[in-house]
């Protein structure tokens, strides 16, 4: 239909150019979130991707992505998703780092046929982390007896109102390691030959844009609108595909950052806690 169209309408209403769907991926990557509190994982991104990549006309699909991380496990989905969406609807990927993409965020763009990034945009920190807080001196100051009954001597492994043990730490940093692997598989299989063999890559550490392109983390420094108009041509035009909405025409959540008042009216006390870790992933890239 749109093709008879073309054809029909007089040339001054015709669209010229090529559009390129463009999806933007922005936030700590966690399940859950609410309207007070977005997140983005599978949930939120899939419909998103789904409708970018069924454009029929579009030789490639950009996408924009600016997160510090979180779960490695919704990380990992989301690339999945967009690679299997690319396969099948046999279609260029075009990834366009903003503030940053590190950890879960870098593991994202590797879903990119092509990385992108501006030269301040933070990029990296290829590793593991895992946070929390213990609590068991708290209890004893204000008189709280914790009482915990399982079945399996392993049930409460890192419970944070007991105290910490090296045994616990020694198994945790087991599972980090698995999945750092998982991750270094993934950078050297998607980045190959470009990588370079500087050590420090799989540390944990992150760099500018500019040094990451130096490091084959990225393809490019260049901004969205400027390299795909440089790609497709000067008329080509961006279209940006929006999330899901409710009935009441407000976007669902998945697709930007919330202020931490928003968490917190919407929360409680475990709103404040992940209001809190989202910050702090954050402010560890100085944003």
């Amino acid at each position: 239909m749109a093709g008879l169209l073309s054809r029909v309408l007089p040339k001054r209403f015709r669209k010229e150019g090529v559009a390129i769907p463009v999806v933007r991926l922005q936030g700590v990557i966690m399940t859950g979130g609410s309207q007070f509190r977005p997140t983005l994982n599978l949930a939120s991104a899939a419909p998103m991707l789904e409708k970018a990549f069924s454009r029929k006309d579009a030789p490639a699909v950009a996408i924009s992505v600016n997160s510090p991380g979180g779960s490695p496990v919704q990380s990992r989905l989301i690339y999945q998703r967009i690679r299997a969406l690319a396969e099948e609807k046999n279609k260029k990927v075009l990834m366009f780092v903003e503030d940053v993409a590190a950890s879960g965020g870098y593991m994202i763009a590797l879903a990119g046929d092509e990385i992108f990034a501006d030269p301040t945009s933070i990029v990296g920190s290829i590793g593991v982390v895992s946070g929390g807080f213990g609590f068991p001196e708290l209890l004893r100051k204000i008189g709280v007896e914790r009482r915990v009954y399982t079945a399996g001597e392993n049930k409460v492994i890192l419970d944070p109102f007991q105290p910490e043990k090296e045994g616990d730490v020694e198994y945790l940093k087991t599972l980090q390691l698995e999945i750092h692997k998982v991750f270094i598989d993934m950078v050297r299989d998607r980045r190959g030959s470009r990588l370079t063999d500087d050590e420090t890559i799989f540390s944990g550490l992150f760099w500018t844009g500019t040094r990451g392109f130096d490091l084959g983390l990225i393809d490019g420094i260049g901004e969205m609108r400027e390299t795909l108009k440089r790609r497709f041509g000067p008329k080509t035009r961006l279209e940006l595909v929006g999330g899901a909405r409710n009935i009441f025409g407000r976007r669902l959540p998945g697709v930007v950052r919330d202020s931490a008042a928003g968490a917190i009216g919407a929360g409680a006390v475990s709103g404040l806690a992940e209001t809190l870790e989202e910050r702090a992933l954050w402010s560890r890239y100085g944003l």
